[in-house]
């Protein structure tokens, strides 16, 4: 975006609420108004299951595969639920050690024993983190869930967050060890008879195991599906019950807040209040969204370039400003 189009959206946005578009906005006006925001390539809002409007900007389709980065950890959180409703785990209190007892440092530090799968749902497990400065260095190394497991101690387990890919990435292989299939066969029996629900690509470690919190494509039409689960409390379109409702309440209660943005963080989920209502989110590097308002029964996906981080540069903000004015649009 050129700095005129990026003040002047801004500026649009920091109107008082319903003074958008001279007055109450459409979602459809809402959605014009965002092509100016140009780390963005789409959006799709939907509300009580219909979608209400869909924009892809400069060439990109909502129907295309995208890196969703981040976001991808929302989806490994869901089927850890899911291993435990099927008793394939037993509880978030479960201690990981013995879940990853092959893969141990020689010399285990003794906190490693009390890290359980809730501590690395809500990126509290303590261990330094593998995101950040020391992402390229981790995903270099010859066993990704050893070098997470080898981290020395930033915090006690249940401490301060600190947000790791790494974490995530020792849930996706406890998954594949658990329920003796990969991620992604878990991910789609699972979650596949959602309607809509479609994993792509998705990067492997060297041992074979799915990329835990990254590296995952899916459409912005897939990522509103998986959306679309979590507005119905598990209930797929087809009535199947695919998570348990006190999963995705679990899920969205805050266990302990970013220390980049302040937002509250449950298991694979953040949460912040936009536009009078509390709203659950996905988040992935350069801008990959989804909101969720159950309040409003409404389900917003977003995709935006990932070649740059949208904290620092302020897109971040931008889509949660967007995501206030298509919550303004739909309650006029």
């Amino acid at each position: 975006m050129d700095r005129r189009s990026a003040l002047s959206f801004a500026l649009l946005l920091a109107l008082p609420r319903g003074a958008f578009a001279a007055g109450a906005a459409s979602v459809s006006q809402v959605l014009d108004q965002a092509g100016a925001l140009r780390p963005l390539k789409t959006v799709v809002v939907a509300q009580r299951g219909a979608v209400l409007a869909e924009r892809g900007f400069r060439g990109h389709k909502a129907s295309a595969a995208t890196n969703i980065k981040s976001a991808s950890k929302s989806i490994i959180a869901a089927l850890v639920g899911i291993a435990i409703d099927k008793g394939l785990l037993t509880g978030v209190d479960q201690p990981i050690a013995a879940l990853l007892e092959a893969d141990l440092p020689a010399k285990p530090d003794p906190l490693l024993y009390k890290i359980t799968v809730g501590h690395l749902l809500s990126m509290q497990a303590g261990l330094a983190r593998t995101s950040g400065a020391n992402y390229g260095r981790w995903v270099q190394s010859k066993n990704w869930v050893r070098a997470a497991l080898a981290q020395p101690f930033d915090d006690a387990p249940g401490g301060e967050m600190l947000y790791s890919t790494g974490s995530s990435h020792l849930l996706s292989a406890i998954l594949t060890r658990a329920g003796k299939r990969s991620t992604l066969d878990l991910a789609r029996a699972w979650l596949g008879p959602q309607e809509g629900f479609a994993i792509g690509d998705w990067q492997r470690d060297p041992q074979g195991i799915y990329m835990g919190g990254n590296q995952m494509a899916m459409s912005a039409r897939s990522l509103l599906a998986f959306g679309e689960l979590f507005r119905t409390f598990g209930k797929a379109k087809n009535g199947q019950q695919l998570i348990s409702p006190a999963w995705i309440e679990s899920s969205w209660t805050p266990r302990t807040n970013s220390r980049f943005t302040g937002d509250g963080y449950g298991y694979g989920w953040f949460v912040r209040e936009i536009g009078g209502h509390t709203v659950p989110y996905a988040w992935g590097f350069g801008g990959q969204m989804l909101y969720i308002a159950p309040s409003l029964d409404l389900t917003v996906a977003m995709t935006s370039d990932d070649s740059a981080p949208a904290g620092r540069t302020g897109h971040r903000e931008n889509l949660h400003a967007l995501m206030a004015e298509i919550v303004q649009a739909v309650q006029t």
